[in-house]
């Protein structure tokens, strides 16, 4: 089906009115002329193509803007398209909570899809990675300053079980420690990070079991209390979980040639490392749900743009 063959007349959208029933909706907004007081959203993404000003735009999960097209979100959503209705729903909800329970039902939602066919079915067709050395974290402490540097550029700074728990531990000691004025996140080698350690993935098959090791172990939650002093640079690629982290900074600066993407969509997941939440707050629910929905690479200028880095830097002081 073409994007044309999934644009509903925005009145589908009014409450008691016949409910769209398709896995995605399109609306044009340039050709809606009448706005209600409230919406009904159906329980699939519903994505504005148009004018991004009209009334109803903020309501839907998104609108089209480049360097997303229409055309991409269809092909993403239609591959995936339970995955896509979870993550939508959950976005719908993140701005009114707060943290901790936005991390919380992220967790919940993301072991939803760890259970679903859609992310099975990556699993059984994914060619096996390949892990090597477990990961390090370095730490160092300036005075009132707390350095951490991503150590493993061998595997791209993919962050696997060892790295998680010496990022959560660390993250842990900085909430914790009123001394530390400041905190600052880097990574070796050529890349910020690639995301989550591929070659892990299924290794916890019961998806109440992995809620319940995110519970303690997720780096986001000791994160989130100390997030207003945490500085990143970020250099080549930002990748997933790598991506999911750098969003909390208080100043987030990436090199010109840093690039920043969230895959998880194509692998019938969400991003589940505190991304959701992050990515929400940081560029707002339709700029978080663009990125997740359609897989797309931003560059540096881009994510400048989106507000998702504060500054493009070749090398942070």
């Amino acid at each position: 089906m073409t994007v044309a063959g999934l644009v509903i007349d925005a009145a589908r959208l009014w409450p008691g009115e016949e409910p769209w029933d398709g896995e995605l909706a399109f609306v044009d907004l340039d050709g809606t002329a009448e706005t209600p007081d409230a919406v009904a959203l159906p329980p699939c993404p519903v994505i504005g193509v148009g004018d991004p000003a009209h009334p109803l735009a903020a309501r839907l999960d998104a609108v089209v803007e480049a360097p997303v097209s229409a055309e991409l979100l269809a092909r993403q959503v239609r591959a995936n398209p339970r995955a896509a209705a979870v993550i939508v729903q959950l976005l719908r909800l993140l701005p009114a909570l707060a943290v901790e329970d936005g991390l919380t039902a992220e967790s919940l939602a993301y072991a939803v899809l760890q259970g679903s066919a859609e992310h099975a079915r990556w699993r059984a067709t994914a060619t096996p990675a390949e892990q090597g050395a477990p990961g390090r974290l370095a730490m160092r402490r300036e005075g009132a300053r707390l350095a951490l540097t991503l150590d493993r550029p061998e595997s791209g700074n993919a962050i696997d079980r060892a790295l998680r728990d010496a990022l959560h531990e660390a993250f842990s000691l900085a909430a914790l420690d009123s001394g530390i004025a400041a905190i600052s996140l880097r990574a070796s080698g050529k890349a910020f990070s690639l995301g989550a350690e591929l070659g892990e993935f299924g290794t916890t098959i019961d998806p109440a079991g992995a809620h319940a090791i995110r519970a303690r172990t997720l780096p986001a939650r000791p994160l989130a209390r100390c997030a207003d002093r945490l500085e990143v640079h970020v250099q080549g690629a930002c990748v997933g979980s790598g991506l999911e982290l750098a969003a909390w900074a208080r100043r987030l600066t990436a090199s010109p040639a840093a690039w920043f993407q969230l895959p998880e969509l194509a692998m019938g997941i969400l991003p589940g490392a505190g991304g959701c939440v992050s990515l929400t707050r940081r560029i707002g629910r339709q700029r978080a749900a663009l990125m997740i929905l359609s897989g797309k690479r931003l560059s540096a200028r881009q994510a400048l743009g989106w507000g998702l880095v504060d500054a493009l830097v070749d090398d942070p002081a």
